[in-house]
């Protein structure tokens, strides 16, 4: 049995379709959600999933031990960004060397780094006037939207599309590929 654990900041649709994918599944467990914001609406998802999901501020997740001891503890294997914002510190890319992975809503290497995240991606996808846009999900380093990449995958943009609309579409393969690539990497 594969134990995760996914790291979300948001309202934690992504962690809750990961879950929902591996619910029955004899290999995979999804053990553990990690925030580091207590009003983040995953926290209710997780609830609802019967999954505990617990919260670390910035300061502790960068510059304590806490998260790391809490994944031995629970014997996490795997660790799944889905939302989170926050850099992952060395003490955690050491323990876990290629086994955290992220999901990006942009074909990296563009529209990646600091600040792109969320609405902030598709929105300057919109304005470089992109014809296509997707999904890279990447392994972790010290870099924000840096790793490896394991998968991507692409969807068109009109050229009357908002960034609602290549959200959406965005979503749409996230929900998708995200769980199979997943699994496909447990294996």
């Amino acid at each position: 049995m594969k134990n995760i654990a996914i790291f979300a900041s948001g309202s934690g649709t992504n962690a809750e379709n990961i879950a929902n994918f591996f619910k029955n599944s004899a290999d995979v467990k999804i053990s553990l959600i990690v925030s580091n914001k207590k009003d983040a609406f995953v926290h209710e998802r997780a609830k609802k999933m019967d999954i505990e999901s617990v919260i670390f501020s910035k300061q502790e997740f960068e510059t304590t031990d806490k998260v790391l001891d809490l994944l031995k503890e629970r014997n996490i294997d795997f660790i799944v960004l889905a939302g989170f914002l926050l850099k992952v510190p060395h003490n955690l890319l050491d323990a876990y060397p290629n086994k955290i992975i992220n999901i990006h809503p942009a074909l990296l290497p563009k529209f990646g780094g600091k600040g792109m995240y969320g609405d902030a991606v598709h929105k300057a996808v919109v304005e470089a006037g992109e014809t296509q846009s997707g999904i890279t999900i990447h392994y972790v380093n010290e870099n924000y939207d840096e790793g490896a990449i394991i998968f991507q995958a692409t969807c068109d943009v009109a050229e009357s599309d908002t960034f609602e609309d290549v959200a959406k579409k965005v979503h749409t393969l996230e929900y998708m590929h995200f769980p199979i690539v997943i699994e496909r990497l447990l294996k």
